[in-house]
């Protein structure tokens, strides 16, 4: 990097925020993919930490006069590559625009900066006597980041996705203007939603520095249930016969017993169920204890039809949060023994036979593929294994990707529903979508980011 640039990054946000020995800012190079297909970053890269949206700014109005690319960064807990920078340039890293501006209690809404981790707005929320819908896993994960990659996780069959919380942001654009979308408003439909494109969006059309986020009254009850079976396909059955009698809990999951216990084996906890094979973990949530029984014990009816061989419920806070940690944990359980985690989702009612196929799938390549997943949106994790843990041959690798994506693809479905394209799928979302779609969101890139400075390769090439 060159000195003048790095003196004039030092004169902006000042010299102890610059950081340019290797050493330093090896953690700033990598994210959680997993390390058969995570991109290799680049060597010369410098670490840059603004502490407000005007340094940010005048940061990107330096790289966007020069042509230094820039590659925003959150807490580094996405699984496609997409905050990695893989090409000579700055990592710019929001970690100290960590304040929680306002928890507006009259308007049920939250103002935050960038780089607030999830669980500091939680526990902010809970302290008002509000709640913050989504989970989307990792609870360092940052709000800028998080909405940028427009993250889902395990509440999404209630609450939906990130996306549908988002009511304002502050960004600051490619080429250094800040712009303010929305604000705290529950409609606005004057002009083309800017606000939307950027969510998702996975900081190539603009940098995240504050959103805006909507709350609710928090629920004065919740449990979670484990329903054990022993057969995957019951578990996965049962899924829309407890929607279609008009019950929406937060979460439906589904885990297999080989995933979940070594999960939590690697957290020193213990996985409450020692029947069964499958697993639905559900959580549900009322306005009193009495009201969440009533619903479990439906739930739990429904269950028994589908040959359900045990349900626990758990009322109590802290089992309710080692359960739930352990469900998050499955994929850094799995991490070193995984050369590739899919995302696939396929309308609800065709997961099971999306199970079907990965079985396929696994027994022509002599594998175990173990599968994790959102049962009640259709979102699966196949897990596909690496060789030195009795994965498939290297070769065999981006077949069995290919052969999941054209069997999710035929049942309606899609190769990414929360994790994003990031930088290892771009080859994959131009198989996947039309010309003309591609067209236009190169199109959209242009007039962003007209010199292509801000991750470049991500998300399109």
């Amino acid at each position: 990097m060159k000195a003048e640039l790095v003196r004039k990054l030092e004169e902006i946000v000042g010299k102890d925020y610059v950081v340019t020995e290797r050493e330093a800012i090896l953690d700033y190079l990598v994210d959680e993919t997993s390390l058969t297909v995570r991109p290799k970053p680049a060597e010369d890269v410098v670490v840059v930490k603004p502490r407000s949206t005007q340094e940010v700014s005048s940061v990107v109005k330096v790289a966007n006069d020069e042509k230094v690319l820039i590659f925003p960064r959150g807490a580094g807990t996405g699984l496609v590559g997409g905050a990695i920078p893989t090409e000579n340039g700055i990592v710019l890293s929001l970690e100290r625009m960590n304040k929680i501006l306002e928890i507006d209690t009259e308007n049920l809404m939250a103002t935050v900066e960038a780089g607030v981790p999830f669980s500091k707005l939680n526990e902010e929320a809970e302290r008002h006597g509000l709640f913050f819908p989504p989970h989307p896993g990792d609870e360092s994960a940052q709000m800028g980041a998080i909405v940028a990659c427009n993250a889902g996780g395990v509440r999404s069959v209630r609450y939906g996705v990130i996306r549908d919380y988002v009511k304002g942001m502050e960004v600051v654009l490619p080429t250094g203007e800040i712009l303010t979308l929305g604000g705290k408003l529950l409609k606005n439909v004057a002009g083309y939603n800017l606000l939307h494109l950027l969510i998702g969006s996975q900081g190539t059309l603009g940098i995240i520095t504050k959103v805006i986020l909507r709350l609710y009254p928090k629920f004065q009850a919740t449990a979670s249930l484990i329903i054990s079976y022993n057969d995957k396909h019951e578990a996965i059955n049962t899924v829309p016969e407890i929607l279609k009698e008009g019950i929406t809990p937060l979460a439906i999951e589904y885990v297999e017993r080989k995933l979940i216990e070594e999960s939590a084996k690697s957290l020193g906890k213990r996985w409450p169920s020692e029947k069964g094979i499958a697993f639905l973990y559900i959580i549900v949530a009322g306005e009193s204890e009495e009201d969440v029984y009533r619903t479990a014990e439906r739930v739990y009816e429904i269950c028994r039809k589908y040959n359900a061989v045990e349900g626990l419920i758990e009322t109590s806070k802290r089992k309710q949060e080692d359960i739930l940690a352990i469900r998050g944990n499955i994929y850094l359980s799995l991490k070193s023994q995984t050369a590739d985690i899919l995302d696939i989702v396929v309308p609800p009612a065709n997961t099971g036979e999306m199970l079907d196929a990965l079985d396929d799938t696994a027994k022509k390549y002599g594998i175990y593929i173990p599968v994790y997943g959102h049962a009640a949106d259709g979102n699966l994790h196949p897990h596909i294994p690496d060789e030195k843990a009795g994965g498939p041959k290297e070769e065999d690798i981006e077949k069995i990707k290919r052969e999941s994506y054209d069997k999710a693809r035929k049942l309606g479905g899609t190769i990414t529903g929360e994790h994003g394209i990031g930088k290892i799928r771009t080859k994959n979302l131009v198989e996947i979508l039309e010309k003309k779609e591609i067209e236009i969101m190169k199109a959209i890139k242009k007039v962003f980011d007209p010199n292509n400075v801000l991750n470049p390769r991500t998300v399109i090439l």
